[in-house]
This record gives C-alpha cells, sequence and structure tokens, in this order.
C-alpha cells in the first residue's frame, strides 16, 4: 500500500542500508557449544565474586544433561526455572535444552496460587528451585497436586566465594529449606555425579525452547511458545544492532531477572553467543550493584526505567565509574526522557531505549547504540525485522505513514503462538503480522513512536485520552519521580483522567501545582479530573511501574462509595 506506515528488512543486505542481516535458524544450546569451543578459558561467569570459565560451564551442562536424562526428562517435556540470577540457572537452563525438554520460567517472588497455575497450565514435570525457604516451601507446597514429580534443589552455598559461604551456612540458618529425604527431591550436586554425556536427541531450531509466560496484567497468564529458531534470531539481531563481536571480551551486568525475557535475550543468550563474561546479580540491591560495577567495569548494562530512576537517585560521590560501558539499552517500559538526560549527565553513557514484547523474543525496535537517538522514540525497526501500523478497529488496513494505529511487527524472532490456546493465537495475528496491543506511529525516518496500550486507552466524551501523554508531561515536573496515570468512571463522560504520583525525597508539591503545571503542557481534555499524591506507587515483579492495581482500587472505591 503506498504511503503505508510499514518498514521493513529484507534478509540478505547490510543493516546500514536499511535492510537485514541473513539470520539462520540454529539451536540455543550451539551458541554455548560454539562459545566453549572458541574460547574455553575465558570467564563465563562471576557470581558474586566467583567464577567460572566456559569449558567449566559446558562440562557441568554435560553433567546436568545426563542427570535429567536419568531423572526421566524426555524430548518435549517441561522443565520449570524459578531460580534468581545465579550460575544453576545458566547451566540447568542449557542442560534442559540439551535434552529437548522445554523451559518454562517461573519467577521466585511468585505466590502460591501463581505457581499453581502455570505448572497446570504448563504440564511443568520437573522444576528447579534454590535451597532457600520461602522460594522452596511454596513449590513444596503445590508439588503434590501439581503433578510436579522432581524438584531440584540448589544450595546456595556451594555457588559463593569461600568467606560469604561461610557465613550464609553459619548465620542464614533460617533461611535455609528443610529439604525432605523423599523421593521428589533431588540435590544438585547429586544431578551432576555422573561424569557421562547425555544421549543424543534430535531437534530441530523450529522446536519450541521456552514457554515465557505473559498477559498477567490483562487475563489469565498464556505461555507465549518461543522457539530455538526465534531465540537465536533475536540475539543474531542483538549482535548486528551493537555492532558486531569486538576483539576484547565483552562483561554484562545481568541484575535484570533472566527468567524476564528481556534479561533471558540480552544478559543470558546474546552473552553466550559473544562469548561475554556475565556478572549475575540475584536481586537489584543498589549497593551490590555499585559494589560490583566498581569491581568489574561492565561494558553492556541493560535495565529497565527504575533502575535508571533509582541510579538518577544516587549520590554523585557513590557513582561508580561508567566509562566502559559501551552498550547501555533501557526496555520492559517507557523510558521518560527526563530520566535518561539525568542519568546521561550524571554517569557520560548514553543510554538508547528499546521495545519489544514476550512474544516476540523480545526486541522488535531499538534506537541505534551509535548514530541518531529520537527524542521519546523507541527507535527503528531490529534488524530482519518488519513494522507495520495497523487500524486497530479494522487489522487488514495499514495505516498512512505518521497516522496512528495498532503496532504489528514480523520477523524471525516472532513466536510461534501461545501454548494450547488456538483461538488466542489467532487473535494476536493479523495478515501473519503479530499485534503488539500498543498505539503508535511510524515517522519519515523510520522511528517507531509508541502513544499507548490500546487497553489503557482512555475514553472521554468521545475522545482519545493516552495516559502516556499525561505521565509523560508530568514526569517533566522537576518534584514528580514516578507517575501513572489510569481511566477512572466519570457520569458524564463515561471516564475521565486520573494521575497518581510519588515525589522525589525531599520535595513537595500539591495537587494544585501539579494541575497549574500541566495546564499548558496537556490539553484540558487530558487534563487529569483527579490527581493523587502517593509514598509510591505499585511495581510488578521486575520493577515496572504497574497499572492493574491502582485500576482495581479505583473500582473497588466507586463501588463502595
Amino acid at each position: 500500500m503506498t504511503g503505508a506506515a510499514t518498514v521493513e528488512s529484507r534478509p540478505g543486505a547490510g543493516a546500514d542500508a536499511g535492510v537485514g542481516p541473513v539470520i539462520r535458524p540454529r539451536l540455543l544450546t550451539q551458541l554455548l557449544d560454539d562459545a566453549v569451543a572458541a574460547w574455553p578459558e575465558r570467564r563465563a561467569i562471576d557470581f558474586l565474586g566467583r567464577t567460572w570459565r566456559y569449558d567449566e560451564i559446558g562440562a557441568l551442562v554435560s553433567r546436568a544433561a545426563r542427570g535429567l536424562q536419568d531423572l526421566g526428562l524426555k524430548p518435549g517435556d517441561r522443565f520449570g526455572l524459578c531460580l534468581p540470577n545465579t550460575p544453576y540457572y545458566v547451566i540447568l537452563y542449557f542442560a534442559a535444552l540439551r535434552v529437548g525438554a522445554i523451559v518454562v520460567n517461573f519467577n521466585p517472588l511468585y505466590v502460591e496460587r501463581e505457581l499453581d497455575h502455570q505448572i497446570r497450565d504448563s504440564g511443568t514435570r520437573m522444576m528447579a528451585v534454590p535451597d532457600v525457604k520461602v522460594v522452596h516451601e511454596k513449590v513444596a507446597a503445590v508439588a503434590e497436586g501439581t503433578g510436579l514429580e522432581k524438584i531440584i534443589v540448589c544450595p546456595m552455598a556451594d555457588i559463593l566465594p569461600p568467606l560469604q559461604s561461610w557465613g550464609f551456612r553459619l548465620f542464614k540458618r533460617r533461611d535455609h529449606a528443610v529439604i525432605p529425604a523423599d523421593g521428589r527431591h533431588v540435590g544438585f550436586r547429586a544431578l551432576v555425579v555422573r561424569d557421562a554425556a547425555p544421549d543424543p536427541v534430535a531437534q530441530s531450531p523450529d522446536d519450541v525452547a521456552v514457554l515465557q509466560y505473559t498477559g498477567g496484567t490483562t487475563g489469565v497468564p498464556k505461555g507465549a511458545m518461543l522457539t530455538h529458531a526465534n531465540l537465536t534470531a533475536n540475539s543474531a539481531q542483538m549482535l548486528a544492532h551493537v555492532g558486531g563481536v569486538r576483539a576484547v571480551q565483552e562483561r554484562t551486568l545481568g541484575v535484570l531477572p533472566m527468567f524476564h525475557v528481556f534479561a533471558l535475550t540480552t544478559v543470558l543468550n546474546f552473552s553466550v553467543e559473544i562469548a561475554a563474561e556475565m556478572i549475575l546479580l540475584p536481586r537489584f540491591e543498589m549497593d551490590q550493584v555499585l559494589a560490583t560495577m566498581k569491581r568489574t567495569r561492565p561494558t553492556q548494562f541493560f535495565g529497565v526505567p527504575t533502575i535508571y530512576v533509582a541510579m538518577n537517585g544516587v549520590p554523585d560521590g557513590k557513582l561508580p565509574d561508567m566509562s566502559a560501558i559501551r552498550a547501555c539499552i533501557s526496555g520492559g517500559a517507557p523510558l521518560p526522557l527526563d530520566v535518561r538526560e539525568a542519568f546521561e549527565k550524571r554517569t557520560g553513557v548514553r543510554v538508547v531505549e528499546g521495545y519489544g514484547l514476550s512474544e516476540a523474543s523480545p526486541i522488535i525496535a531499538c534506537n541505534p547504540i551509535e548514530g541518531l537517538v529520537k527524542d521519546n522514540s523507541c527507535g527503528p525497526r531490529f534488524p530482519g525485522t518488519v513494522l507495520e501500523i495497523r487500524d486497530p478497529a479494522e487489522p487488514s488496513r495499514l495505516m498512512p505513514l505518521g497516522e496512528r494505529g495498532e503496532v504489528c511487527a514480523r520477523g524471525p524472532q516472532v513466536m510461534k503462538g501461545y501454548w494450547q490456546r488456538p483461538d488466542e493465537t489467532e487473535a494476536c495475528f493479523a495478515d501473519g503480522a503479530l499485534r503488539t496491543g500498543d498505539i503508535g506511529y511510524l515517522d519519515e525516518d523510520g522511528y517507531l513512536f509508541l502513544v499507548d496500550r490500546i487497553k489503557d486507552v482512555i475514553l472521554a466524551g468521545g475522545y482519545n485520552v493516552y495516559p502516556r501523554v499525561i505521565e509523560d508531561a508530568a514526569y517533566h515536573h522537576p518534584a514528580i519521580k514516578e507517575a501513572v496515570a489510569i481511566g477512572v468512571f466519570d457520569k458524564y463522560r463515561g471516564q475521565s483522567p486520573k494521575l497518581f504520583v510519588a515525589l522525589r525525597e525531599e520535595m513537595t508539591a500539591t495537587e494544585e501545582e501539579i494541575r497549574a503545571f500541566l495546564a499548558d503542557r496537556i490539553s484540558k481534555i487530558e487534563m487529569p479530573k483527579y490527581i493523587e499524591i502517593r509514598d509510591a506507587l505499585p511495581k510488578t515483579l521486575i520493577g515496572k511501574l504497574s497499572k492493574k492495581e491502582l485500576v482495581e482500587e479505583e473500582k473497588a472505591r466507586r463501588s463502595v462509595s
């Protein structure tokens, strides 16, 4: 369609010419095999100061794969990882894939209800957990009812540096899980005891590799089926995007949890693809992050906006030297312009915003590491990707360039579909393109600008009001640290905007001051009817600002009143 908003990449030509690289389908285990063969003595993992080489990780993966086969894990079986960022995650991820199993990612902070649903829905047979009481007890509680056959217990003390290991065993006893001596529990050491290669299994890059559950904020979570080819493609696209392999070894700071697809691709798969050192942290704890940055001087850093907001709050004297960082990308949620500018000014590190979703492994667009970055844009299409803007009401119709519509994507990273949900899979595609559920537009240079989620659009008196417009305006207020806008019931207009804000420490603002500040930045129809100032705003388990809780609160409040 002439003039339609479509940006595409044609395989076979260079990315700089506006076309994409050739991306060949591969198995994820090939990434590790290649790294072990080419760089056996390179450091693969740094976990709180203890390190492992690539040949050591390769050997442990082989032993663990043998152990999983001995336990009865077969091709196509689902294997759960309910682990923080640790060497165990890396080893068991590749071991399960080696035997042809499908990895199912679980957040260790899930409550029993969430664990129960995901185990049942995926049919997970075996799961790995740390020997941490708060995690193990939840998994053990649902194991019998869900049919979970084996729980692989991973001792945290065994992967810590000697002094920390001694302290963990001695002073953290109340945190240790009590592991029953039954047929369901298997210790990691017992799993890798046999020094024997696993039996080879027939595999194809089109096989499902990971079930990445998504959609929990809009309904019952469903598993996006990501194939080996999907995930290796997104890793190859990352390689093309950052400019290829350098002579020096990259060091990736892994503070984002690898059970989230953004970190799965950037921290794990991409790092292994280029034989980088993965500097893993089990959680985001600011003092630990700063100390680790000083000790290891990472060259790659991937974060969500709340991490950059938190780092902007660190006193100047505590900020480490970040001059070694070459690739710094924000994803997972829109990055407010003032947050990016403040981070870049304080650290001297350029941070670029990308965009993706679990169903696309996840990246489909990103601003360039070097080159033009457009404010409030999540950049041009990722190498090898096609971006389309379609009419949300009539998805078969492409919108003209510059007009708003639903962002859709095609590419080798797009999922196979949703696990055991053919109807939802069909609804998620339009003429073969993945529907993202986000409203946006493409400019004349092919840069993507997001406006809002379709489900979040506020219908006020016949007008479409986009919460992100209100939020972006609010972020320019010097006292506002976080902002979330939602639609609330209005008898006259149907819905009206309500703005929730959290203020920066030692700063103040009143509702009237915020409203006056917004007056010349947004239209009257966009002006929040209500403004509520809170100490903190709700976040998801990975630190993204969450609207779900606020929407439910407002519904409950109005049903009572």
